[in-house]
């Protein structure tokens, strides 16, 4: 008689699991790293692994995203994936590195210890502070769980409004999280402090997203959310204070007013901006007198969506190209054999790309090129340009009509904050070269996780930072998006070097 459940084995991770016999492996996988971009329908295709030992069946959807030769080496997608046989199965997403903020706060002058949170589409990082001294005492971070639901906001809706409880998901996730952060120490836990974009708000406060499903993507609750122990079932005292930010708007959420607390906007006199480059790519721009912010819907070429050969910044992502002059230099996460491109790599290829000839300003690959060679096997192709330059064009036109609105020009702008993963490993000089930003280099700075400085500086406050008058646009409707928007989809002409 066979056993009820099976045992699965990952690698290179050496992770081990039990699953129930006939079980679907995504929620599992997922648990371990594996993203299901389209929350494992099988549209996509991305969530490729290799069959090393046991036995998976050929599904008609692996048929449609794998050659015979690459379905004879084993290769199937791990959303249709059924456990019937111990398995063995190689998967390339094992490893993210997730980005942290090792900056000191000042002290609350409070005894006990505080928690931020910043909970990302894709990744938590939380950290335990020392609320007297403000020293970081411990560090974790994870995956966020509803990446099995899909890798954008949009896709978590859809699951959301279908019924799927992606709120009991997070809350006990970071119940997990919170456990291994206190462990020991929970008794002296006073606070916790969440912050995170308007989906992850309303999903993790159990609130309505439908209005966040459609235009004009306003929700009537936007208001920094309280919680009381007994909802959370986490491992902390009873009069522990958890709170989740307050958001902006619809896309602008609690993560960009962090960011507005951690860069200091709010009490400069001079004008600056935060940038964080994602799907949803939000800005700010302001100071002590006010802020005005919007969210440039740029897609997910930052984050290599949508890009042929793209991938996240995992193991064998290409994370950096150089022009040598006759040939590029590839920078490979992990120092293997590249099997894709992540974001920061793509704006550096590009620039590349344009500047020694291969890529003309309008975006076209020149002299019958149907690719553009970066490294191995991974190459270009003319829809993957297109692509960056639609979400570079969304993100420089929304800047310059956020200027616009409140009267300045660039040279105004002292200082340029570019928040986030990608902000923080994208190239200034290639962001530049592209048109993705159009600043001196002198005021942009990489200004690292700004939503968990901002949580950090939260915790033990009697209340929130004082803030300016917060004010969002809808960049669509305003008059002249678009002509600006066609005006910034070309690439500046560079000079080879």
């Amino acid at each position: 008689m066979k056993p009820d459940s099976v045992r699965i084995r990952l690698e290179p991770l050496s992770a081990e699991f039990q699953v129930k016999r006939g079980a679907r492996l995504l929620s599992s996988l997922a648990e371990h790293g594996i993203e299901f971009p389209c929350g494992g329908t099988g549209s996509c295709g991305s969530c490729g692994v290799r069959l090393r030992s046991g036995a998976l069946p050929v599904t008609d959807i692996d048929r449609e995203f794998f050659s015979p030769e690459e379905l004879e080496a084993g290769w199937r997608l791990a959303c249709q994936a059924i456990a019937e046989l111990p398995l063995v199965l190689e998967c390339g997403q094992w490893h993210m590195d997730v980005l942290t903020d090792a900056f000191k706060v000042t002290g609350a002058g409070k005894e006990g210890l505080g928690i931020a949170i910043d909970l990302g589409t894709t990744t938590i990082v939380g950290q335990i502070v020392d609320l007297a001294a403000g020293d970081v005492l411990g560090v974790e971070t994870m995956l966020n769980p509803q990446t099995a639901f899909g890798s954008d906001v949009m896709s978590r809706i859809r699951a959301a409004l279908d019924g799927a409880d992606l709120t009991g998901v997070v809350r006990g996730a970071l119940g997990d999280l919170i456990a291994r952060l206190a462990a020991g120490r929970e008794p002296r836990v006073k606070e916790v402090v969440l912050a995170g974009n308007t989906v992850m708000h309303h999903l993790f406060s159990g609130l309505e997203v439908e209005p966040l499903s459609h235009a004009p993507f306003a929700s009537p609750n936007l208001d920094e959310q309280c919680f009381q122990l007994s909802q959370l079932c986490w491992p902390l005292p009873e009069d522990c204070v958890i709170r989740f930010g307050r958001c902006i708007g619809g896309f602008v959420g609690a993560d960009i007013v962090a960011g507005i607390i951690a860069t200091g906007m709010n009490q400069s006199g001079d004008l600056s901006a935060l940038i964080d480059l994602g799907t949803n790519g939000e800005i700010a721009i302001g100071n002590r007198d006010g802020i005005i912010c919007a969210s440039a819907a740029a897609g997910p070429a930052f984050e290599a969506g949508g890009i042929r050969m793209g991938m996240r910044a995992v193991t064998g992502a290409i994370a950096h190209v150089t022009d040598c002059g006759d040939r590029l230099e590839a920078t490979i996460i992990g120092e293997g054999a590249p099997r894709g491109i992540c974001g920061s790599g793509l704006v550096d290829a590009v620039a590349a790309g344009v500047r020694n000839g291969a890529i003309a300003p309008s975006g076209r690959l020149l002299n019958g090129r149907k690719t553009f060679s970066i490294a191995g096997p991974v190459v270009l192709y003319q829809s993957d340009i297109r692509e960056l330059q639609l979400a570079k064009g969304a993100i420089a036109a929304g800047f310059k009509l956020l200027l616009k609105q409140i009267g300045a020009a660039v040279s105004d702008v002292k200082k340029i904050h570019l928040a986030g993963a990608f902000g923080n490993c994208v190239q200034i000089d290639s962001a530049i070269s592209i048109g993705l930003l159009n600043a001196p280099k002198e005021v942009i700075h990489a200004a690292g996780n700004t939503a968990l400085r901002g949580a950090k500086m939260m915790l033990g406050a009697a209340h929130t930072p004082a803030l300016p008058p917060l004010r969002q646009i809808s960049l669509a409707a305003e008059p002249g998006f678009q002509d600006e928007f066609a005006r910034c989809m070309p690439f500046p002409q560079l000079r080879a070097r």
